[in-house]
């Protein structure tokens, strides 16, 4: 059993689109010679926040050309309005073909194409953008960084090139040194997609330490990380938790539930699941399901798995199909209620794939003397097919 509604939502993607505009403003500002004052301009440009002050790579010198400000001024702007990517794009590719742009001039054009392929869902081409943006390396740390985080996230999101996208920010939190939860909570979920749960553990237990405030997200992943690897004890530890912090929702309910069939603490798992469905908050077929079929792995729970599936066939919650009459049928047979399990069992053999309900029907049909009504059970059994033919047949030729 799997923890709900397990795994692969990607976290959100950083976007440098306001602070690559102050920087290169600022910059194009300077190449055209400004010497304006700044009472003229209205305010003193601010210094864009460094993001990442203990990275290793030495920020670039270069800037913004003066034969390229105009251009860029207008890609900026074209971007900042955030209405026509499509322009963005061809204003980016045109500065990113000029012979007279520098690395400076490209690297932006190419981190701001990037930003308009995503917006348009070409993920491709804003791949190919960023891995431009880097490899030209004419951005601050700030915008150079935050394009690598992005094009590792954008990779991470295709099964295709999800190792790549690991290789990319395995480079980005060695170059940058990020502690940051939500950097590394990004490597434990790629970590985790590649099923290299082990590996992953430590990983989400820093990004969790980490954080002052760690998102329930977090500890899910966590919780399945450790199910994964085989460590069920540390995946139920992790379970309690998040459920006495939220014990009014039904996700991390039913996670743990699950986490206690895993451990095989069936009775725990009950009770877990009894209290959703007295609160009313089982409202799905899988849960009516699960929750009976803990019953049914229990000892002496037929009459709750009995009532369990009756009160959700009642409320038209559990389709009346083979394995919800067959386990009615089992359970009412083992709490000697016979005349209901060979009624169930009727219902339940004519939705079986072969013979092998009826023949069960037929022998049960016998042992209460019911002759007629075991003949014709075993006559169906062969029709439809059974392992053992001949059991079929004694019940037949009985005189």
């Amino acid at each position: 059993m799997k923890f709900q509604n397990r795994k692969h939502a990607l976290l959100s993607l950083v976007i440098a689109s306001v602070l690559g505009g102050v920087v290169v403003t600022d910059a194009v500002a300077q190449a055209r010679g400004s010497d304006r004052s700044d009472d003229r301009r209205g305010r003193k440009a601010q210094k864009a926040e460094v993001l990442f002050p203990n990275a290793t790579r030495e920020e670039p010198k270069v800037k913004a050309s003066s034969r390229m400000g105009s251009k860029l001024q207008k890609l900026i702007d074209t971007y900042n309005n955030g209405e026509d990517y499509a322009a963005v794009r061809t204003q980016a590719d045109e500065i990113l073909a000029n012979g007279s742009a520098n690395e400076y001039d490209k690297s932006l054009a190419a981190q701001l194409a990037a930003q308009a392929a995503y917006n348009l869902d070409d993920v491709p081409a804003a791949e190919k953008y960023l891995q431009q943006a880097l490899q030209l390396g004419g951005l601050d740390n700030n915008g150079h960084y935050q394009s690598m985080l992005m094009l590792a996230q954008l990779q991470l999101q295709d099964d295709a090139t999800i190792k790549e996208g690991l290789v990319t920010l395995d480079r980005y939190l060695d170059e940058t040194k990020s502690n940051r939860p939500e950097d590394l909570i990004i490597k434990g979920q790629a970590l985790y997609q590649t099923e290299r749960y082990q590996e992953a553990i430590p990983v989400l237990q820093q990004a969790i330490a980490a954080s002052p405030e760690p998102k329930d997200s977090w500890n899910q992943l966590l919780m399945a990380s450790y199910a994964e690897a085989g460590q069920t004890g540390e995946a139920v530890k992790t379970a309690e938790a998040l459920a006495a912090r939220s014990p009014n929702d039904k996700k991390t309910q039913l996670n743990l539930a699950s986490m206690y069939m895993q451990a095989d603490q069936m009775d725990k798992a009950a009770a877990v699941m009894d209290r959703l469905r007295a609160s009313g908050q089982l409202t799905e077929e899988r849960e009516y399901r699960q929750l009976y079929s803990i019953y049914a792995n229990t000892d002496n729970k037929e009459k709750d798995v009995i009532a369990v599936i009756n009160e959700g066939l009642e409320k038209g919650i559990l389709k009346p199909d083979y394995q919800t009459y067959l386990a009615l049928a089992q359970s009412y047979y083992y709490t000697d209620q016979v005349p209901q399990a060979i009624e169930n069992w009727k219902k339940a053999a004519p939705l079986s794939k072969d013979g092998e309900t009826y023949l069960n029907l037929a022998k049960v049909l016998h042992s209460e003397g019911r002759i007629p009504e075991a003949k014709q059970a075993a006559q169906q059994a062969l029709a439809k097919g059974v392992r053992k033919p001949d059991d079929a047949k004694k019940i037949i030729n009985l005189k």
